[in-house]
């Protein structure tokens, strides 16, 4: 018997249509294949900004980590970053708390426990205590909502009244629902903010955890006369953060931070803007133009966009015969990103992703330029038989793509700080011009 990974065509997915989608590129219909590409997917809080590390993107907050040991063994790495010094706290689920739950009236003398120590410890008293829990409260039906309730009304109580205590999900079970883990810890962290007086001047530009840095879009709004470009990341104390709320409109930089914008716009009265990241330079453009045309500002992009577009013909000029493999552990869409280097002119040949039904917008127009692309599913168990000399590529991007095709010169782009706009498209330009002139060096 043959053993290969499944794969269908771009002009086979297109041909079937969003609404039927072959379960062998669908994550949530089949076993999952936890291989080395997978695993910063699978397990939130492995690596990156998962879960845990998004949690304690408040200032002033600590996490207490609720869960069996080998839930929480992969926070190890994490908590041995100094920035995190003092900041994760574990509370072990025994065999009788999964049975009975008992460790849920645990959680409120936890929690206690934790803020007496970085006080008696001479530590700042934290503002907000995150609770983690995974996959097995999610299969015991836990209310955390309730748990935390109960948690700060004990608090309330003692000499730490006023801390907040908040849920955080790591329930890799929820990945494919309307609620994935990542959704619902943007919406957490952006429940703590409070009614505000708005500053017209004042925009925050949510959905990352990492700032923009090197980005036009901070430099068009700053010549517009914002004079408050409000990151979480850039917040340094909590009060600080709290004043997110005073802001004029939301710019939603991820789709993963729409519920936490729409829950803001509902109870904060913030209205948001999305804007999408992308790898075309003309849809980029567009969005600009829409930014510009909704706030009233003035956007000029000229200068920008040619740095881009040049950034493409050097390496079009370069590498004209181009073939790429795309990866989805990277900062981009890698279907989007891969229908973009096609109409750059370049070749995609495989492509590693789950095809949900929203990505098959990009699937059709992929399907109209390059009928042969392949694609794979990162956790379909047949990946194990995976050739790489099936592929014809000259250049990987994503750090998947690296792991099936070793040998090939490959850009990881999966870096914390995450790039958008043209700026996006210039530096993955030359990144990956860099890794092929690297490998011929």
């Amino acid at each position: 018997m043959k053993r290969e990974a499944i794969c269908y065509t771009a002009g086979e997915l297109a041909e079937r249509g969003k609404n039927n989608i072959p379960d062998e590129l669908l994550s949530g219909n089949n076993l999952v294949y936890s291989s080395p590409a997978t695993l910063a997917y699978n397990s939130p809080g492995a690596e990156g900004f998962g879960v845990k590390r998004a949690g304690l993107s408040v200032p002033e907050s600590v996490m207490l980590i609720v869960a069996p040991g080998c839930c929480g063994r992969n926070t190890s790495l994490i908590s041995s970053m100094p920035e995190y010094k003092n900041r994760f706290f574990y509370l072990e689920m025994t065999e009788p708390d999964l049975v009975t739950g008992r460790h849920l009236n645990k959680i409120p003398d936890a929690v206690m426990e934790i803020l007496t120590f970085l006080k008696e410890g001479g530590k700042s008293i934290p503002r907000v205590v995150m609770i983690c829990i995974t996959c097995v409260d999610a299969l015991l039906g836990t209310d955390m909502d309730r748990v935390c309730r109960k948690a700060e009304e004990y608090l309330a109580e003692s000499d730490f009244a006023g801390v907040k205590v908040r849920p955080c999900y790591m329930y890799a079970l929820t990945r494919e629902g309307r609620r994935p883990p990542m959704v619902h810890v943007r919406q957490t962290i952006y429940s703590l903010l409070e009614p505000m007086e708005k500053d017209a001047r004042s925009v925050n530009i949510i959905g990352g955890f990492a700032p923009l840095e090197n980005t036009e879009l901070k430099t068009y709004l700053e010549l517009a006369g914002i004079r408050n470009i409000r990151q979480i990341s850039t917040c340094g104390t909590y009060e600080e953060f709290l004043k997110m709320a005073s802001a004029n409109f939301n710019l939603v930089i991820d789709p993963e931070a729409r519920a936490a914008a729409e829950d803001m716009n509902k109870r904060l009265n913030i209205p948001y803007i999305e804007l999408t990241r992308v790898y075309s330079t003309d849809k980029i453009r567009s969005q600009y133009k829409a930014l510009a045309s909704v706030t009233g500002i003035d956007i000029d992009d000229t200068f920008e966009k040619t740095e881009a577009d040049e950034a493409v013909a050097r390496l079009k000029s370069a590498y004209p015969d181009l073939v790429l493999n795309v990866g989805e552990c990277t900062n981009a869409n890698a279907f989007e990103l891969s229908l973009s280097l096609l109409r750059m002119g370049f070749k995609v040949d495989e492509i590693y992703a789950v095809a949900a039904p929203e990505n098959f917008v990009y699937v059709k127009n992929l399907a109209a330029l390059s009928p042969d692309t392949k694609v794979y599913c990162n956790m379909e168990p047949t990946m194990l038989y995976y050739k790489i000399s099936q592929s014809k590529a000259h250049v990987t991007v994503g750090k998947d793509a690296k792991f099936y095709c070793p040998d090939i010169p490959n850009v990881s782009w999966n870096q914390d700080t995450r790039p958008f706009g043209y700026q996006g498209v210039r530096d993955l330009m030359n990144k990956i011009c860099e890794a092929l002139k690297e490998a011929e060096a």
